[in-house]
């Protein structure tokens, strides 16, 4: 870009005013660039990873993948000496989602592809990036391909296909996968941002983590704070749903509160006993409980955090324990087999839960699901054993009286 190119853009950039209210990621309402420039106008002139990373820990933004990792510290994170050796780092865009009851990340790339784009081109530019990957679902390559398409700045960026899988869009399995080997976690001791993707530096963002970034480098950190709460500043991307409904997906103000978005989504909370928050890794939140706000402060009582911002309700007509075993039978059956907690502990945790759900009524049952649990966490070569534990667990507190009531035989719930 020449000079009087820069500075037109930076002059068309002022000219279209930021966001206001809670649609900011789904502002343009259609995918194609021409939308995209008339609603939030050109990526401004690049000031330097300085002053981006400076907008960042200003912000407040917290990674949308499910980890919450501050954006800021993963860019701070990339050593300068490997730059300053020729190692130029791999940034990667994220959009594996293989978490079942997610659909925000396939959503955004549908309708704002060219935010997410942006946000990989500001990072990439910000660390002199090798080579970029963006690393997508199937169903969402082809409307990802026009986008870059439309764009001479985006030819270095490499569009690769997502693997299926719950565990598949965890970091180090996406770097595993990317370089033409199977996609599941590696056990590793060596950070990414030290050596990944071809043993160079990699950055992997979620992809709603890129197109906040995007849009905070256009409209900074003041703005990204206007809307949402202190311990979760701007807007976030989640997919509601219930057992008995199909999943939507919005934006929301951070620190939202759960029952006003059931029932914008058009959910009844009267209706439910419970909420799933964070999906099949995260914790269930009694129908009592649903005045808390969609931030880490008043989760964090609960065990539970907003996650990939997924809220998954329980018909109270439903029985708790006949899904909860469904979903551990699952997540055991999705273990990257490496490590004896998921071949061995999580298909016995699911088996017993199993037999809790189906009513045997060996009093024994919920305490050896507990031990089970406890056997798992923190002994996993990944994540994966951890987050199934914490979901049975929560399974066992919230559901507590279905657990008497199946253990003697008593529960009169829908159990299909």
């Amino acid at each position: 870009m020449s000079v009087a190119e820069a500075a037109e853009a930076t002059m068309a950039a002022a000219r279209v005013a930021a966001p206001t209210g809670t649609a900011r990621l789904t502002l343009a309402g259609s995918p194609d660039l021409a939308t995209h420039l008339a609603t939030f106008g050109p990526l401004p002139v690049r000031a330097g990873p300085a002053v981006l990373l400076g907008e960042l820990r200003a912000s407040g933004l917290e990674g949308r993948g499910g980890a919450a990792f501050p954006a800021w510290r993963k860019l701070a994170a990339l050593p300068a000496r490997e730059r300053a050796r020729g190692r130029r780092a791999v940034v990667v865009g994220n959009a594996a989602e293989g978490e079942p009851q997610s659909f925000k990340d396939a959503t955004l790339l549908r309708v704002a592809p060219h935010l997410v784009i942006d946000g990989l081109l500001t990072v990439a530019a910000a660390v002199d990036a090798h080579t970029v990957h963006l690393y997508a679902r199937s169903s969402v390559l082809e409307s990802v391909s026009r986008a870059l398409a439309e764009r001479r700045d985006a030819r270095s960026i490499q569009l690769r296909e997502a693997a299926d899988g719950f565990i598949a869009g965890e970091a180090s399995a996406v770097v595993s996968a990317l370089a033409g080997r199977s996609p599941v976690p590696q056990d590793r001791t060596v950070r990414l941002t030290e050596s990944g993707l071809g043993g160079r530096p990699t950055l992997l963002n979620n992809v709603e983590t890129l197109a906040h970034i995007a849009l905070i480098s256009r409209f900074g950190a003041a703005w990204f704070r206007s809307i949402g709460t202190p311990s979760d500043p701007g807007t976030r991307l989640i997919t509601v749903g219930s057992d008995g409904k199909p999943s939507t997906v919005l934006e929301i103000a951070g620190g939202s509160r759960l029952g006003d978005v059931l029932r914008f989504a058009g959910i009844d909370p009267g209706s439910l006993s419970a909420v799933l928050v964070g999906g099949y890794h995260g914790a269930w939140l009694p129908a009592s409980a649903l005045e808390a706000r969609l931030d880490r402060q008043d989760l964090a009582v609960f065990g539970a955090a907003p996650g990939a911002g997924i809220l998954m309700g329980l018909d109270a007509r439903h029985c708790p324990l006949t899904l909860a075993a469904a979903i551990a039978t699952y997540l055991a059956g999705e273990s990257a087999g490496r490590c004896g907690p998921c071949v061995n502990g999580l298909p016995a945790m699911a088996a017993v839960l199993g037999r809790l759900a189906r009513g045997d009524q060996d009093p024994a049952l919920a305490a050896e699901v507990r031990r089970l649990a406890g056997l798992v966490a923190g002994r996993g070569s990944c994540n994966h054993p951890d987050g199934t534990a914490r979901f049975v667990l929560s399974t066992l507190t919230v559901f507590a009286e279905d657990v008497a009531a199946h253990q003697t035989g008593r529960c009169k719930k829908d159990h299909s």
